[in-house]
């Protein structure tokens, strides 16, 4: 059986906002290089499906931050898989600070797609490859919820360019994050606050298209809906502050 795996980052300052505190954009491209990293030493990274015209695609993401860790700050990310049904692999993080104490937690569940053909692969066929490198251990905190029903009262517009894509020519999850977190009153991030954030996405988007961003608050929810030019809901997202 696999087992838990940690690498450590660091809060550097071009990670930080005007609060000198870690943003919640960059402390999620820590987790997703930590499950690249580790994907790509066990043998099922993108440099290894790549050759087989393969990717890994994130379906559904959910992080809960305590806190946000102060610049300079050194923290570790841990991190392991622990269930594969026949569509989705279920990677899990606990992110702790230099006493050992944890901060943040979350789940992610990705699809692997055939690029050429442009379907999934069936993850249940390729079982014995992953069996050696699963984690007995449950995910640290709820799976990544469904966000439905929003209604925006605010949106912005926003074109497609160079900087947002990734390595599959989509948007990059970052980018959508930042673009949600714009929407936000300035005071939710100004002051520390424990919260959770819930991404679902459901289609790509591509560089030159023209994005719609709705924001939409109800009491202690944040809901943001990213739509594509031609109407299509790319994703869907709520940070519940607690």
């Amino acid at each position: 059986m696999g087992a838990k795996t940690t690498y450590k980052h660091t809060v550097d300052t071009q990670n930080v906002d005007f609060t000198l505190r870690a943003t919640v954009d960059s402390i999620c491209q820590a987790i997703f290089n930590t499950a690249g990293v580790d994907a790509m030493g066990r043998g099922f990274g993108l440099d290894s499906l790549s050759e087989n015209k393969r990717s890994w695609v994130l379906s559904r993401f959910a992080v809960e931050m305590d806190y946000r860790p102060k610049q300079y700050a050194d923290y570790g990310v841990t991190t392991w898989v622990n269930t594969n049904t026949r569509m989705l692999s279920t990677r899990n993080f606990e992110l702790h600070n230099s006493e050992g104490e944890c901060f943040a937690r979350s789940v992610s569940q990705w699809c692997m797609i055939d690029f050429e053909r442009r379907v999934p692969i069936n993850l249940e066929e390729m079982y014995d490859a992953f069996r050696e490198h699963m984690c007995d251990c449950p995910s640290p905190c709820e799976p990544p919820r469904k966000v439905v029903g929003v209604v925006p009262t605010q949106q912005v517009v926003h074109k497609v360019v160079y900087s947002d894509i990734d390595f599959n020519c989509h948007v990059n999850t970052m980018r959508y994050i930042g673009l949600m977190i714009d929407m936000l009153p300035i005071d939710y991030m100004r002051e520390e606050r424990v919260f959770r954030l819930d991404i679902h996405f459901m289609h790509e988007c591509r560089l030159g298209q023209t994005l719609t961003v709705g924001y939409e608050q109800r009491e202690n929810l944040s809901l943001f809906e990213v739509k594509a030019d031609d109407g299509t809901v790319a994703c869907r997202a709520s940070i519940e502050w607690r």
